[in-house]
């Protein structure tokens, strides 16, 4: 496999030509990550050769872009083995859940039903249900973690006839791994409970099929794959879609208007009111391509081998505390650690200092800070432009780090 990672980034490495420039050691994919150059070629693209309204105009280059528009779906959608009428565009993953809590939940909601998420959510997969919850009178509860990052999915009261959806996440932003997906969703189903995957953090290195997820919904965004900011995407299961109401009306998801009623287009379009983005959708397609250049689960084995090259640094190192890891395992792409004396901040800003981009801060999982009993830590994440160079860098930052603050 040591061979398969170094034909992975090799391949990988060459389309990051400003990357590869730049001299910076990036270490924050989680947040965002690098395009390759042809993810920006297509959006530049999309500019310069496309640039007509989508699904508005009867003329040559609208119908072009319509074209394009619905070939991009169609790609993105098969990447996750969806049909292209069960994909919408959104612009991120936090409005593609708020879709499901406020287009599709809170018509179906009622009080004393549960709402289950993990103590490792992001806030949001977190704030939506929190807010659904306190208007409809249901209750939020959460699956608990232990020591080792293992969610309790035999928790008390998880399998109720009360629960009503569980809203999971495939990886957790600050403790990376995989948490138990296909388990939940299989035992959800069983038990005729609903289940939405954010998959923000897992779509760009674990093949993902929802077909034998067997998922209600599944969220993710282009920018966390090595695609373009400002577009995302929810996967809608067939039966929940006719369930499920527009969260904006307006132009390009009606069929006719009178004075008093409206007819909704079928679905996916019903759903994307306003003016597509269509470069957007275009560098979306453009990073599945890159993505599914590679063979499937080569970048996964590459990124998490990676991983746990870091983790073993940085375990070496006596004044370092690392976070476990989601599932208990090793295997990750994401590592959150905690130097002894060191603010996160001042951590932060003296990789910064040194050309090393690592993230910290509460990460906008405060469940999971609370339950660490954190006030901030240091993260680094991982995509596949990294490479075991970029670890020592980051040691140096710390030894340096520790010797002004320590």
């Amino acid at each position: 496999m040591a061979g398969v990672g170094r034909d992975v980034h090799s391949k990988a490495i060459s389309q990051f030509s400003y990357y590869q420039n730049s001299g910076n050691h990036y270490l924050d994919s989680a947040a965002t990550t690098q395009k390759p150059d042809s993810v920006i070629d297509a959006v530049t693209q999309g500019y310069r050769h496309f640039c007509a309204p989508v699904h508005r105009g009867s003329y040559p280059l609208s119908e072009v872009a319509s074209s394009a528009y619905e070939t991009a779906r169609s790609k993105v959608a098969q990447f996750i083995n969806a049909s292209a009428q069960q994909l919408i565009f959104t612009k991120s993953c936090t409005e593609s859940i708020n879709h499901v809590a406020l287009g599709w939940a809170k018509s179906k909601i009622k009080p004393g039903h549960k709402i289950w998420i993990s103590q490792m959510e992001h806030n949001a997969n977190y704030l939506p249900w929190l807010q659904l919850c306190k208007e409809t009178g249901a209750e939020l509860k959460i699956i608990e973690i232990d020591s080792e990052g293992h969610l309790q999915i035999d928790q008390t009261g998880l399998w109720d006839d009360s629960t009503f959806l569980i809203a999971l996440t495939h990886c957790s932003n600050i403790l990376g791994g995989e948490t138990p997906v296909q388990e939940v969703c299989d035992k959800a189903r069983n038990h005729g409970i609903y289940t939405l995957i954010d998959a923000a953090q897992s779509v760009s290195h674990i093949p993902i099929d929802v077909k034998a997820l067997g998922c209600d919904f599944l969220a993710f965004s282009a920018h966390k794959m090595y695609g373009p900011e400002g577009i995302g995407a929810l996967y809608i299961d067939a039966q929940r879609q006719l369930e499920m109401s527009p969260l904006l009306l307006g132009g390009g998801s009606i069929e006719s208007v009178s004075e008093q009623q409206i007819r909704l287009r079928e679905a996916p379009h019903c759903f994307e009111a306003g003016s597509p983005n269509l470069s957007g959708a275009l560098g979306f397609a453009a990073a599945v391509d890159f993505l599914q250049a590679f063979p499937q689960g080569a970048i996964s084995c590459y990124v998490g081998n990676l991983g746990q090259q870091f983790r073993q640094a940085l375990a070496k190192q006596n004044n370092i505390t690392l976070l476990p890891v989601a599932g208990g395992g090793n295997t990750t792409s994401v590592v959150s650690f905690v130097v002894e004396g060191v603010h996160p901040h001042d951590m932060a800003q003296t990789a910064a200092d040194n050309d090393v981009s690592i993230r910290t801060g509460s990460h906008c999982s405060h469940l999971l800070m609370s339950y660490l009993k954190f006030g901030a830590v240091n993260r680094l994440s991982l995509g596949i432009y990294n490479h075991s160079d970029d670890i020592q860098p980051l040691i140096e930052s710390i030894n340096a780090a520790a010797d002004i603050f320590a």
